[in-house]
């Protein structure tokens, strides 16, 4: 077999990059030393505190970060250094258990200070996690990104069967301050990874993107994407519905395979097995299936595991069962994982990724508080069992809101842009800028210009035009105009570097149809002396 083909199929290929295997292997040591922290916080505040809330709060204060910061930490992602942002959020995670440590060696266990530690270990995670995701087509080529992202979550998943088990030991064993300064010294391995490794990133020659308006355009852009928003819809339902696996197991192990922590590790080891295995052959189904059979097949081994696991007592069944849960789990987040990369071009590809993050966040979230209530008010079982119908309703969902099997971008900048010439002395910030075209199209040409005029209005909108509209004169018919803004003069310029090859072969095909050459005109607003008037245009080209 050819390298070439090795790469296309083997699950490692990713892995021959420097770049990515350091801090790929970097991330599953950190990731290992922070699930440890995450049973000894949880077992030091029971220790601590008296209130079941406080308990509850420190899973939520490390998960809700990313939750509500992710339109802005994605926005930081795509304007900033993406190395950088994920070693400030490493370090942040680094002095959070840090501080933890330090404050347990003094004695000082108040639960406040150990929710703010824990938050701040979660906006650490928010920072570093989507810029990591978005960095991975930056330091691979495109067609290893489906290997990437499978990788990524085989390791957390396979980490996560051992790493509550081994904080377990290490905090019944030594204590939680052992515990808080292996995790502080587990994140030396991420952060001296991305010191030294630099990968090349292709950078905008147009001043950064100011913070609202890279969140509004992130916003905008996921809106826009009918691909990007079945992916969401998809994902989230399918953590609420799935999530109920790892949510209920504890519950399962204790009061239906009547088994004690042992018991849960042994489930916990099935799970992370038949993750691990679907990894494997994760790369080989891709060429034989689509995207979406993907997901429909993820959905279904996971129904399956939902359900047995509500009719059997036996632990080997239900070890047996966890190994189609893991499959399932992992297949479905690399797919819809790998449907938000490709369906991103490189610029806005941390806010898109971060959006989905905090959808499907908030998905698992909800479902793993709704599933705990079912059990409270009825029974596990009756949980399970209608968690895995739910799970077998996203599978059908796919009937309305397909996955797309995209194998490359489509998307990705032509990089081609003259800048017109202007008469007036625009600063980069000047605005907002008004572009009309005017058109004259014959009657018999209208359906075609009209078909035309609906895709260029969704990629001009998709990069960054604002109130795109298509008019008609009504005392000249023949006569269109089609109008938007942008809300600078550099906005303007970012907008048509960021049109795709496609999206200007639409300026030819719209072009040939009108009568005479189209006429641009680029104006922008100026304010009069008095406050009650409206903004007058000045025509600024021809």
């Amino acid at each position: 077999m050819t390298s070439t083909a090795t790469e296309h199929t083997s699950l490692f290929a990713p892995l021959e990059n420097r770049a990515f295997r350091s801090i790929f292997l970097g991330s599953q040591l950190s990731s290992l030393g922070w699930l440890m922290q995450t049973v000894a916080l949880g077992w030091l505040m029971a220790t601590v505190s008296t209130s079941d809330v406080m308990v509850a709060l420190v899973q939520a204060s490390s998960t809700l970060p990313a939750f509500f910061l992710a339109v802005f930490v994605g926005a930081i992602a795509d304007n900033y250094s993406r190395r950088m942002v994920m070693i400030v959020g490493r370090s942040l995670m680094m002095a959070a258990a840090a501080m933890l440590t330090i404050i347990m060696a003094f004695g000082i266990t108040d639960p406040w200070l150990i929710l703010a530690f824990s938050f701040l270990d979660g906006c650490g995670i928010a920072l570093s996690d989507p810029a990591w995701r978005a960095s991975l087509g930056d330091i691979l080529e495109r067609r290893h990104l489906p290997a990437a992202v499978t990788l990524l979550n085989v390791g957390f998943n396979t980490v996560r069967s051992v790493g509550p088990a081994l904080g377990g030991i290490v905090v019944a064993a030594f204590g939680p301050l052992v515990t808080f300064a292996l995790t502080t010294l587990s994140f030396i391995a991420p952060l001296s990874a991305l010191w030294r490794n630099n990968w090349k990133v292709q950078r905008s020659t147009l001043p950064r993107e100011a913070l609202r308006t890279a969140i509004y355009d992130g916003l905008r852009f996921t809106a826009i994407s009918s691909e990007i928003k079945s992916t969401i819809v998809r994902g989230t339902l399918f953590g609420f519905a799935a999530t109920s696996t790892l949510a209920l197991l504890p519950l399962v192990a204790r009061d239906v395979v009547k088994g004690g922590p042992i018991s849960y590790g042994i489930m916990m080891g099935g799970f992370g097995a038949g993750a691990l295995l679907a990894g494997l052959i994760n790369p080989k189904l891709r060429r034989l299936l689509t995207q979406e059979w993907m997901v429909v097949l993820a959905c279904i081994g996971c129904a399956v595991c939902e359900i047995s696991l509500a009719f059997t007592s036996s632990l080997a069944v239900a070890t047996f069962c966890l190994a189609f849960g893991g499959a399932g789990w992992v297949t479905a987040w690399s797919g819809l994982g790998v449907n938000v990369q490709l369906a991103s071009p490189r610029w806005i590809v941390g806010r898109t990724i971060s959006i989905y993050s905090a959808f499907t966040y908030g998905g698992i979230a909800a479902g793993s508080w709704f599933w705990g209530t079912i059990v409270q008010n009825h029974s596990l079982p009756l949980a399970l069992g209608w968690s895995g119908v739910a799970t077998l309703l996203v599978a059908a969902l796919g009937l309305k809101l397909p996955i797309s099997n995209r194998s490359e971008s489509e998307l990705e900048p032509s990089g081609c842009f003259s800048a017109p010439a202007v008469a007036l002395d625009l600063k980069p910030s000047s605005g907002p800028i008004l572009v009309t075209t005017e058109y004259v199209i014959a009657d018999e040409n209208v359906d075609r210009f009209l078909e035309i005029m609906q895709k260029r209005r969704y990629a001009q909108s998709r990069v960054g035009a604002r109130q795109w509209t298509l008019t008609r004169d009504v005392q000249e018919p023949s006569r269109w105009l089609e109008t938007f803004r942008t809300p600078t003069w550099t906005d303007y310029h970012r907008l048509h570097h960021r049109l795709t090859q496609a999206d200007k072969e639409l300026d030819h095909q719209v072009f040939d149809l009108s009568s005479c050459p189209p006429r641009t005109s680029i104006l922008v607003e100026r304010a009069t002396a008095g406050k009650s008037s409206p903004p007058v245009p000045y025509v600024s080209q021809k």
